[in-house]
């Protein structure tokens, strides 16, 4: 029979395994995504396969850059998404949806400084 502290370390692996696998299935899919058409930019961050507290700090980042773009012309398709907002159910939210080449170019604007960021802004450079 095997001991508490070995139950213990044969739980963490699975647990750390399962997140692991979780994390992997996530990056797959936003990559497949971003392959067949527009989409959000935390959808094309997330392809990257940085983790979420990085995930969250450059969308905001890069959708004040993809502001400043939209001035100089480059428009993303825009589309209308219902959810919930402070309370209120199915409020209309208009989005907007880019492509790999215009997310490219509003990353190409952007200059990071923190070094996670400066890697997630080179991958979607790569990426376009």
């Amino acid at each position: 029979m095997a001991s508490v502290a070995a139950r213990r370390v044969l739980r963490d692996r699975a647990r750390a395994n399962r997140a692991a696998a979780a994390q992997r299935r996530t990056v797959a899919r936003a990559a497949r995504r971003i392959r067949t058409g527009a989409r959000s930019i935390a959808t094309h961050v997330i392809a990257t396969g940085a983790d979420a507290a990085t995930v969250k700090g450059i969308v905001k980042a890069l959708q004040t850059a993809a502001k400043a773009a939209r001035t100089k012309g480059l428009k993303g398709k825009r589309a209308r998404i219902r959810r919930s907002f402070n309370g209120a159910r199915n409020v209309v939210k208009t989005v907007f949806r880019y492509t790999r080449e215009q997310i490219a170019e509003i990353a190409a604007q952007y200059k990071p400084r923190k070094a996670e960021y400066k890697t997630v802004r080179a991958a979607l450079l790569a990426a376009a």
